[in-house]
């Protein structure tokens, strides 16, 4: 098959033929029709993921079709429309006991335990546990974004941040996962502050439903090529993108996300928020950065919550799936961009210095 490979860490990716998967006793090897370029992708190609070993192939959201099956798999068959949660549970641990599945103790993840969808086929573990049937309405492209940004989002938004109808919800990073997140609490009835650099991802945050959009470079002349929204205030006095959501939000917002990962947007997500505000982090913050110093005095003087959100199991998508399937969630339109696997070793590179707005989708199929 053609997969996308890199050598080394930070050195641009090639399309090559590499050995077919085969599927495990349990598993099942799918073949690709779309999926998504993340910054977890971008993340692993830079070597901040330490499961992933060299040489490797990325990608981590996926749709397609099964093309063959372990023995020991009963639920699925070849020509069955699939997606999966970027985690593959193991489906017997303490936590999958628990109904946990995202936090399993010996998952695996496409993409960076093994190898992973930015190729013509990808082997998948445990289908059983971890397959999810992709409706025949959705598209794979559409399909492709629920197994990691959209799912990411969802549950960061109703399960974890526990989002009500007229609360305030500020989403720091407005790039596939940020964007999510903005049409997923504007659908549940909440005001949503979008904080971003880039215009276009604002005017899309609007377009999803956003009440209020933060440019972080005019608060704080951030470069548009940054990593960052923007830094928060710091200390108890503070300025930049916390005290201008609070301003907005008439002392804060009742929930408040990190959809980027970075010290700062983490920071300032916390110091957005009002007394007994909820923090959900949701972008993964590089290992060699460091843990961000977090305002801790604020954290225990105004009780507010730091929750982390880790994807989502296969049996919580029902809810997600109807929404979409009722049309009051719309993923389609995040998608911006559809590109080749020959485009994708470019794309895969620019994203840490030029993130595009909306969904990128790799189609391995496509000329």
């Amino acid at each position: 098959m053609r997969a996308v490979v890199f050598e080394e860490y930070g050195q641009v990716a090639e399309v090559r033929a590499v050995p077919d998967p085969v599927p495990s006793e349990h598993g099942v090897v799918v073949r690709v029709e779309a999926t998504g370029l993340c910054r977890s992708d971008w993340h692993g190609w830079m070597g901040h993921d330490p499961d992933i070993s060299l040489p490797h192939v990325p990608g981590h959201e996926l749709a397609g079709v099964v093309e063959a099956v372990g023995p020991g798999v009963a639920g699925w068959r070849p020509g069955d429309r699939v997606t999966v949660p970027f985690v593959c549970a193991c489906g017997r641990c303490a936590a999958c006991a628990a109904g946990d599945q995202q936090v399993c103790e010996r998952q695996t993840q496409p993409g960076f335990t093994h190898w992973g969808s930015f190729a013509e086929y990808v082997a998948l573990e445990h289908a059983d546990v971890n397959l999810v049937a992709v409706p025949e309405e959705l598209s794979f492209a559409t399909a492709a974004g629920l197994g990691c940004r959209f799912a990411t989002a969802f549950r960061a938004v109703v399960a974890q941040g526990r989002v009500a109808p007229g609360e305030w919800v500020a989403v720091h990073g407005c790039g596939g996962v940020g964007l999510s997140a903005v049409m997923i609490a504007a659908a549940c009835g909440a005001r949503v502050v979008a904080v971003d650099v880039s215009p276009r991802a604002l005017e899309l945050a609007r377009k999803f439903g956003a009440a209020e959009c933060l440019d972080a470079t005019a608060l704080t002349g951030a470069g548009a090529g940054t990593e960052s929204c923007g830094p928060g205030s710091s200390g108890a006095g503070g300025g930049g993108t916390a005290d201008a959501v609070r301003d907005l939000t008439g002392g804060g917002a009742h929930l408040s996300l990190d959809a980027l990962g970075s010290g700062v947007t983490c920071v300032a997500s916390v110091l957005s928020l009002r007394r007994r505000g909820r923090h959900v982090q949701v972008g993964l913050l590089p290992s060699a950065a460091g843990d961000p110093v977090m305002p801790m005095g604020r954290v225990i003087g105004e009780e507010l919550e730091i929750l982390g959100s880790h994807g989502m199991a296969a049996h919580s998508y029902g809810p997600m799936l109807e929404m979409v399937r009722s049309g009051a969630l719309r993923p389609d339109l995040l998608v911006t961009s559809v590109i080749s696997l020959d485009a994708a070793p470019a794309a895969l590179s620019a994203m840490g210095t030029t993130p595009g707005a909306g969904v990128t989708i790799i189609e391995p199929g496509r000329g």
